[in-house]
């Protein structure tokens, strides 16, 4: 889908076509799915490498991300959200296509929690209201229920894009779950249970920290699933043998940072792994009986997703702040070239550092246009919480730059990849270390020379939202403005409509139901400081956003309405994201309309 070539640069950028990492099919590995924008919104393609045929699986106004190859090759298998509140169903298709039937058939629509392949058997696991399923499906027979729990349950690896390679063991005998059935789905634990019978073959659990599959061994009858523990602080591997029982550390020495394992060699002697150190990301090949280290050169950025080809070479999917997204083989080449316009440069990002008023230091990114400072500066704070800012591909960021904005992003407390003391210090605090932690940034990036802190904007999406309306609410006299995409404006009745994961999310977060915390929601749920707002507010919202859904926003917006304050809403048909870049491409003009009104220049 390419812009029109006196298209300004930032519109560009998001016209440029997009993709996913194409997974392959373990049994003929020449045969990928992945996702691209090529036709202007998130759709799957299937690809046959070795005769170039490349088609497009997916036609559906929602858009579709979440695909895969069957084990052999022969079809493709993808979850298609039907409105954008990411519930959904999966479908089947043969992989040069053909009629496309339900996966299981019946099968409720519910939301997503995993599907795993093995040779003869499917896993999925779905949420409704009702709780957390887990089902099996032998080659051949319908779905049958293997595991529930009124807590959250995941399939293994459930959160991973393309093939999962952490729910079932490579011979389907043994299927791994991450749960918080001890009520936090922050520090899951993870159960490994016999596939067939739901037995629990081995568990799991340190109390306080999180736990994470990453992915089992490629060969069959190799009972070693690689796991993710924070006994060392941040982050890192370990080895688990449920033959044995035994977990192994994987030995490493003078990292700082996580360090996650994307993939197996293929006969399982070593681990790919990436440490994420100060907002980039760096691969590493680990034998397992030497304890070898050996870095695998990638250019400086983000790292997406990596795999390790039956040849033993290394895809991954890389892009930094001032170059969008390629799949690339570990020496450089370009794995997949998508038809339309390229994205102009953008402006790097500045590995920033500075203290916050308990004398932490806090760590992030700014980018600034060219020229010499003092600018406006929009603080533009990430979602999650538990999620960063890193050093890649964001269209919008540029967008911001491009209008003559200095963007700082703040990975405050609460974000990962500095230590789980720092991502677990917002638990039961929540909207208090996030503000200190921006207000310090922007203190520092305008005693820098970067910053006019009479033009200061807040910003965010999701959680980042949710930061902007607190912000104005308890700091009224430090924003100019504020843009919140996507926020949590009124906490209770936003619980009341997320979904299952999203509300065990949340009591994890918060300590409980927003309900049953009323002294922590009288000072921070944004509704509460709404009559303090001075600045004029820009607001977006998902009309069936399961996330941050529209109810609470729509009270938000109407206790700002009845005394007549400036707030413009902006809705859109789909959820928490939209997948159609016509879509993001209206809403950034919706954005930068707000601010050329709101912030003066020079």
């Amino acid at each position: 889908m390419s812009a029109e070539p006196s298209a300004p640069a930032w519109e560009r950028r998001f016209r440029a076509p997009d993709l996913t990492f194409p997974d392959w099919a373990p049994g003929s590995p020449d045969r990928f799915v992945f996702a691209t924008t090529e036709t202007g919104i998130w759709q799957l393609h299937a690809w046959d490498r070795s005769s170039g045929d490349r088609r497009r699986i997916t036609d559906h106004p929602v858009g579709a991300q979440t695909g895969m190859p069957t084990l052999d090759g022969t079809g493709v298998v993808w979850f298609q959200d039907e409105t954008g509140d990411e519930s959904g169903r999966w479908f089947r298709q043969p992989f040069g296509g053909g009629p496309v039937q339900p996966l299981f058939d019946p099968f409720p629509i519910a939301w997503n929690e995993g599907l795993a392949q093995a040779p003869g058997l499917t896993a999925v696991a779905v949420s409704d209201r009702g709780g957390f399923v887990v089902y099996v499906a032998p080659a051949g027979e319908p779905p049958k229920e293997l595991y529930r729990s009124t807590e959250a349950v995941r399939l293994g690896g459930a959160d991973g894009a393309g093939l999962n390679r952490a729910g079932l063991s490579a011979d389907g005998s043994l299927l791994c779950l991450e749960h918080s059935e001890h009520g936090d789905l922050i520090h899951t634990a993870v159960r490994v249970i016999d596939a067939r019978t739901g037995e629990t073959i081995g568990e799991l659990h340190d109390p306080g920290l999180a736990l994470l599959a990453a992915c089992w061994s490629p060969v069959p009858g190799d009972a070693r699933l690689a796991v993710l523990d924070e006994r060392y602080d941040d982050e890192r591997p370990a080895i688990w043998d449920l033959h044995t029982g035994e977990r192994v550390p994987v030995s490493l020495e003078g990292f700082e940072g996580p360090v996650t394992v994307h993939d197996w060699w293929p006969d399982a002697s070593a681990v790919l792994l990436a440490n994420l150190h100060e907002g980039r990301d760096h691969l590493y090949r680990f034998d397992l009986p030497t304890g070898r280290l050996t870095p695998i050169p990638t250019p400086d950025g983000t790292v997406s997703q990596a795999r390790v080809r039956p040849d033993g070479t290394v895809w991954l999917r890389h892009s930094n702040g001032h170059r969008q997204p390629k799949v690339l083989a570990a020496n450089g080449e370009e794995i997949v070239r998508l038809e339309g316009e390229p994205a102009p440069a953008g402006r790097p990002f500045v590995s920033w550092h500075f203290d916050n008023p308990h004398g932490q230091r806090v760590r992030g990114f700014h980018v600034t246009p060219e020229g010499p400072g003092p600018f406006p500066v929009i603080m533009r704070v990430h979602g999650g919480p538990t999620w960063l800012d890193s050093d890649r591909w964001q269209p919008e960021v540029q967008s911001l730059v491009d209008a003559g904005f200095a963007v700082g992003m703040v990975n405050y407390r609460g974000s990962i990849g500095y230590g789980r003391a720092w991502r677990d210090e917002i638990i039961g605090n929540v909207g208090r270390p996030e503000l200190e932690d921006v207000n310090a940034g922007l203190s520092d990036l305008v005693s820098k020379g970067i910053a006019d802190q009479r033009r200061a904007i807040i910003f965010g999406w999701s959680w980042g939202g949710y930061v902007t309306l607190l912000e104005l609410g308890k700091h009224p006299d430090l924003w100019l403005c504020g843009v919140a995409g996507i926020p949590v404006g009124e906490y209770e009745s936003s619980y009341e409509d997320s979904s299952p994961l999203l509300q065990a999310y949340d009591r994890a977060l918060l300590g409980g139901r927003p309900q049953d915390l009323p002294e922590l929601m009288r000072d921070r749920n944004p509704i509460n400081f709404a009559d303090r707002v001075r600045a004029p507010l820009l607001i977006l919202a998902g009309e069936n956003d399961s996330r941050c859904p529209i109810r609470q926003v729509l009270t938000y917006v109407e206790r700002l309405r009845s005394r007549n304050h400036p707030v413009e809403l902006y809705t859109y048909r789909t959820g928490h994201r939209t997948n159609d870049v016509g879509e993001a491409i209206r809403q950034q003009r919706v954005i930068r309309d707000f601010l050329s009104r709101h912030v003066p220049a020079g």
